[in-house]
């Protein structure tokens, strides 16, 4: 088996980017939401894994924003994060995230927040109790926050536009 391959995602990257994330999820609304974020110019960094030539997995990062005091700072959104089923349990996720975060670290990045399941993305850093201080729509157990820096630790947490009624 060939190892994965993981660059930056393409202008012709987007149906193949589409048709990771349906199959990853079952259904088209994260798709949609990807490509709504992307369209609206809200997305920072957008990654794709290839094995073999084929786009197996696809990460996007956006524009998050925290306000803990009527001061906003700059936060990252990491959804969604999508692996092909066929390729799933090969560490094709966990290659998109690595990579991701030493980009977004290397941009002077200092919070990402990732709603997800606690035991995968605790994995990379992302902690509960960095995150229950936000006020968010989708505060809750799966909410987590990763810090590379001297970051807000409560406020409200403002998403892409894309997010809205999701």
């Amino acid at each position: 088996m060939s190892t994965v391959a993981v660059r930056q995602a393409t202008q012709e990257d987007r149906k193949a980017i589409f048709l990771v994330e349906e199959r990853a999820f079952g259904r088209k609304h994260e798709a949609d939401l990807v490509e709504r974020v992307v369209a609206d110019g809200e997305h920072l960094l957008e990654l794709v894994a290839e094995r073999d030539g084929r786009v197996v997995g696809h990460v996007l990062f956006s524009r998050l924003l925290v306000d803990p005091d009527g001061t906003p700072f700059d936060a990252v959104s990491l959804a969604p994060l999508a692996v092909d089923p066929d390729y799933q349990g090969q560490g094709v996720g966990s290659a998109l995230v690595r990579h991701g975060h030493e980009v977004l670290q290397a941009r002077g990045e200092k919070l990402s927040i990732v709603v997800g399941d606690p035991a995968y993305y605790g994995r990379f850093g992302y902690a509960r109790a960095g995150a229950e201080k936000f006020t968010s729509d989708y505060q809750g157990d799966a909410m987590q926050a990763l810090y590379w820096g001297e970051a807000p630790t409560s406020g409200q947490l403002a998403h892409p536009r894309a997010f809205a009624g999701w």
